[in-house]
């Protein structure tokens, strides 16, 4: 049986360059447990965690961030700090604002990067990290694809036809999805524009320029480094099977460079992995019985 889904509270905090950005609070703040932050992909907003939150929320506290131009978090008036830097320096001020010294981050995609760049700049708030379909290499053929819609203006009237549109250009990532998971995720892809009276992409479309830009010396980038700095704290690692993001080969290669690494591959999936559907749920409750 699913838990029921849970309530949470809804905070904004400000970043260091001003803007105010939003997040959902979940859970008893005293809990004794560590925290869990989650931090999802690049276009997605803190709606994607919202049944994983709910499930931990009952042991302990859990917050969910909308990265800048993202949801309910401003839009930056500059598109150049729509970068992973300038988010994992968000991230610092959100713990602040929260009063948590310690946290896990459950990272989806850039959210593991995110994770990976807390690491490095400040380990003692880092307790462990998921690393959700993202490593220290990113494959090109994935890379491409999101660059073909990212910052594509997509409007529609329902989010019955939002779900239509997303089962077509993910299917090859969730073949055996239902249409009540293809609705769900329309609801957290598109938000209600009344000025327009239809539904539009829930993020600062300006984003595919930033991606353009940060693509042309990602080739080059080595994130490898990036990666060691989350040598001495739990790490589960997490592989989509279909995944044309993180490879085989270079999953293989996590473990590696890792040897306490803890790894999952989620079978008949693509990019990526939802953190509350199974095999996934199971194993980030092992992960936090060590963090």
């Amino acid at each position: 049986m699913n838990a029921p889904l849970a309530a949470y509270r809804e905070c904004f905090f400000q970043s260091r360059d001003g803007l105010s950005l939003y997040y959902r609070d979940y859970g008893d703040p005293q809990a004794a447990a560590t925290p869990v932050l989650f931090l999802s992909g690049l276009t997605r907003n803190a709606k994607d965690a919202h049944i994983a939150a709910s499930r931990l929320a009952p042991q302990r506290r859990v917050l969910a961030m909308d990265y800048r131009g993202r949801g309910r978090s401003a839009y930056d008036p500059d598109w150049h700090n729509y970068n992973p830097g300038v988010y994992v320096g968000d991230v610092v001020q959100l713990l602040a604002a929260a009063g948590i010294r310690r946290v896990a981050i459950i990272g989806s995609s850039l959210g593991g990067l995110c994770a990976m760049g807390l690491a490095l700049v400040a380990p003692d708030a880092l307790a462990g990290a998921v690393l959700i379909d993202i490593g220290p290499k990113i494959a090109g053929a994935g890379r491409e694809r999101i660059g073909d819609y990212v910052g594509v203006e997509l409007r529609v009237a329902s989010l019955e036809q939002a779900a239509d549109h997303l089962s077509r250009q993910y299917a090859h990532a969730y073949p055996d999805w239902d249409r009540a998971l293809w609705l769900a995720m329309a609801d957290a892809t598109f938000v209600f524009d009344p000025a327009a009276g239809n539904y539009r992409l829930d993020y600062d479309l300006r984003l595919g320029a930033a991606l353009e830009e940060q693509a042309a010396g990602e080739a080059a980038l080595d994130l490898w480094p990036l990666y060691r700095a989350l040598r001495d704290m739990p790490v589960l690692a997490v592989r989509a099977e279909l995944s044309d993001i993180l490879d085989a080969e270079t999953f293989e290669k996590m473990a590696e460079d890792m040897p306490k690494l803890t790894r999952l591959v989620v079978p008949n999936c693509g990019h990526v992995p939802l953190p509350h559907r199974e095999p996934l749920a199971s194993a980030i409750d092992d992960f936090l019985r060590r963090v």
